[in-house]
């Protein structure tokens, strides 16, 4: 599953191809992504906070469309707002971990799409870099209208 959600994000969202973002794990509770410092580099030998904001919003962002995909829909997800607090400047390559589990959120979010053809969901995300903690990220996200997933579409 890494390997089929880092050709989609590849393909589909260019820029995480440009920032060098790996899928580690893809699952329907945990999606890890890391990247590379060298491409991520800002004017101050740190990594760019715009690419830190992008790889979080990355995680959190496939974590919704896997689990989506998992239970057999597809459907458009977009942002609709976020929050990035920074904790420490991230120096190496870096992670990005977005982790969900709520059964009775992720019950609600989809009986409101399938009645509604649209709905949203808060998920989160966090940064760290050698095992340390650099960032944290909190978005909403939403779904708008639901069809069955094909494999491609995955």
């Amino acid at each position: 599953m890494p390997e089929t959600l880092e050709r989609y994000l590849h393909a589909r969202i260019p820029l995480s191809a440009a920032l060098g973002v790996r899928v580690v794990h893809a699952g329907p509770e945990c999606v890890r992504l890391t990247a590379p410092f060298a491409p991520n580099i800002n004017h101050a030998g740190s990594v760019f906070g715009g690419s830190a904001a992008a790889v979080a919003t990355l995680a959190a962002w496939g974590l919704l469309h896997v689990r989506l995909a998992s239970g057999g829909l597809q459907a458009q997800t977009v942002i609709q707002r976020n929050r990035m607090e920074y904790l420490e400047p991230i120096r190496a390559d870096f992670e990005s971990e977005s982790r969900f589990d709520d059964v009775v959120s992720w019950g609600r979010f989809l009986t409101t799409l399938h009645r509604r053809g649209r709905a949203r969901l808060m998920l989160t995300a966090q940064l760290s870099c050698l095992g340390r903690p650099a960032g944290q990220f909190e978005g909403a996200f939403v779904a708008l209208g639901t069809s069955p997933a094909t494999p491609r579409s995955l």
